[in-house]
């Protein structure tokens, strides 16, 4: 299992990488700000959460397993907290275009990515 583990966090630092740089493309953060349209500092909160997805996939390319369950847990928590905004998206389709992917798929999708950080940093017994 821990080759498997190793594939899996390789793959979703990747993931994570790319979404957190996306933050910070002018263009794509504008749409992500859309997304939390009640919240303030939606800017901020952009950034910070792309900080957030950098930070993660650091955490799961460094070699300390005590650091791949911390930063399971933390994206787990990131991953729910997060969903809200892709649930409006996927409400407001005439204002998001293709960003706003239907509610089910995206709600499946998230799941899936969840299930695929449980397994890529669970503990090795």
């Amino acid at each position: 299992m821990d080759a498997a583990q190793l594939v899996l966090r390789l793959l979703l630092a990747a993931v994570f990488l790319f979404m957190g740089v996306t933050h910070f493309v002018p263009r794509i953060a504008r749409g992500m700000s859309a997304m939390i349209p009640h919240l303030p500092h939606r800017k901020l909160l952009v950034r910070l959460t792309g900080v957030c997805e950098l930070a993660a996939a650091a955490g799961l390319l460094i070699p300390w397993p005590w650091l791949h369950e911390v930063t399971g847990l933390a994206l787990v928590l990131f991953l729910i907290a997060v969903f809200p905004a892709n649930a409006y998206a996927a409400d407001h389709p005439e204002r998001f275009g293709r960003a706003a992917t239907p509610y089910w798929p995206r709600y499946l999708g998230q799941l899936v990515l969840i299930a695929a950080v449980v397994v890529a940093t669970a503990p090795l017994r």
